[in-house]
């Protein structure tokens, strides 16, 4: 619960911060055809994220320097640093989505490398798998989708960072109570940044968490889910599908779609789910709420399967009241309007937009 709250107060000291230097250096996603905001919103949230959730673990680590933080950890972070370090330059500098991709298969690789592996798999109604040579392109596999279905949903102000917040929540729990305090741990850090990240992303957003944000966040979502739900002796396979169903169905829906059409299934459209949603006529405060909703579903599936659910249901309701009052306060120091002279200043500065998903 410490990593929760520290976390949650640097990140929220942080964002601002942030936000005035994109401003002021002219890193803003500008409005265009397959994007939903009118006019330019700074980027770069992702450093404030990241920071959040290292300077919390550095702290945390001051107190537990005589407690083992787990024999994963290092691929957390190492392979974490790398994806990050890649969000932020393509934030920079629109990279290659090619060679964004192969860069992610280093982390990936580089976390497996340092312990973050998926051994086995307990099958629903199956004996144990054993995975022996397969660990290593299905631990990949896992953490390199993970972290691109996380940046597939980063396209409606809140989703992906509602989406980590509720999905590190359940995580914790899960964690906290099959024995796992190192994912645990790592679980709430990554809800308190991404919380306190929301609470100025929720719409309308004043700031978007960009590719170093999201990425880093699936890519800890899913080291956790290996590293923690999938240790434990419940029917661990369907665990972490359910915890982490928005984006698993989101990036499945995506690639068959473009695949069905003949498209590359790396190149950005506007045919998400969410996209769909808000084509269909539904606002985006209601879109993010029925993905919310999905992923409390999830989330309470998962929680039932290893006997918890109270915990977690009285959780749920702390998380979206202290967010409800964060972001309500956020809201009359950090008024936010289309009709703001806000705009005309992000404009005014060098044009350095970005396009993404």
């Amino acid at each position: 619960m410490a990593g929760f709250v520290i976390a949650l107060i640097i990140t929220l000291v942080l964002v601002p911060l942030v936000r005035r230097r994109a401003i002021a250096a002219g890193y803003y996603d500008a409005p265009g055809e397959r994007k939903i905001h009118k006019y330019p919103i700074p980027r770069l949230g992702g450093i404030a994220i990241w920071l959040g959730f290292m300077l919390a673990l550095g702290l945390i680590s001051l107190f537990m320097w005589h407690r083992e933080l787990g024999s994963a950890l290092p691929g957390v972070l190492a392979g974490g640093a790398l994806v990050f370090i890649l969000g932020l330059l393509d934030d920079l500098f629109n990279l290659s989505p090619y060679l964004k991709l192969v860069i992610q298969f280093v982390a990936a690789l580089t976390a497996f490398g340092l312990g973050v592996q998926i051994n086995n798999l307990d099958l629903p109604g199956a004996q144990l798998l054993v995975l022996n040579a397969l660990s290593l392109p299905v631990t990949v596999i896992w953490l390199v989708a993970l972290m691109n279905a996380m940046n597939f949903i980063d396209g409606i102000d809140g989703l992906a960072a509602g989406v980590t917040t509720l999905s590190a929540l359940t995580l914790t729990v899960v964690a906290m109570f099959t024995h796992q305090p190192s994912s645990a741990l790592l679980a709430s850090l990554l809800a308190g940044a991404s919380l306190g990240f929301l609470v100025y992303n929720f719409h309308p957003a004043k700031i978007f968490m960009g590719d170093s944000g999201a990425l880093f966040c699936g890519f800890v979502l899913a080291c956790i889910a290996v590293t923690g739900v999938l240790k434990t002796k419940v029917v661990v396979m369907l665990l972490p599908m359910f915890v982490l169903s928005v984006p698993i169905l989101d990036i499945t829906y995506s690639v068959f779609r473009r695949l069905l059409r003949r498209q590359n299934p790396f190149l950005p459209d506007a045919d998400h789910i969410h996209h769909q949603l808000l084509k269909a006529g539904v606002g985006q405060i209601k879109t993010v709420t029925y993905l919310y909703s999905l992923c409390v579903i999830g989330g309470l599936v998962a929680v039932w399967y290893v006997n918890y659910l109270p915990i977690y249901v009285a959780c749920l309701f702390g998380m979206f009241g202290l967010a409800y009052l964060l972001i309500s306060i956020i809201r009359r120091i950090y008024p936010v309007s289309p009709t703001s002279d806000e705009p005309a200043a992000i404009l005014s500065t060098p044009e350095k937009a970005h396009s993404s998903h």
